[in-house]
């Protein structure tokens, strides 16, 4: 089984920047694919950025060119760095991995873009 923690979620004006950070434990080592959903008020979840770890990415369209996911393969972490950030954005984040088949989510952690 896979723990994950995010951290680094917050509020930020439109324009600016987050990193969000998720370290795996547990059966970190056979994570196969690592990335973030999101969720906004009264919507469901839906992706945002995947990285597996032959090191391929996938990307929304409505985050293409803002955001960029990353992994530390030795601290076992993937990172996501969001830039110009817009309202549309706010969300709650969740970190999400796949392990031979097995989903973990974190716990999810707050981003905030006001106006």
């Amino acid at each position: 089984q896979v723990q994950l923690v995010e951290s680094g979620g917050g509020l930020v004006q439109a324009g600016g920047s987050l990193r969000l950070s998720c370290a795996a434990s547990g059966s970190a080592r056979s994570i196969n694919a690592m990335g973030w959903y999101r969720q906004a008020p009264g919507k469901q979840r839906d992706v945002v950025a995947l990285l597996t770890s032959g090191g391929r990415t996938l990307y929304a369209d409505s985050v293409k060119g803002r955001f960029t996911i990353s992994r530390d393969v030795v601290q076992n972490t993937v990172f996501l760095q969001m830039n110009s950030l817009k309202p549309e954005d706010t969300a709650v984040y969740y970190c999400y991995s796949d392990s031979r088949g097995t989903t973990s989510w974190g716990q999810g952690t707050h981003v905030t873009v006001s106006s």
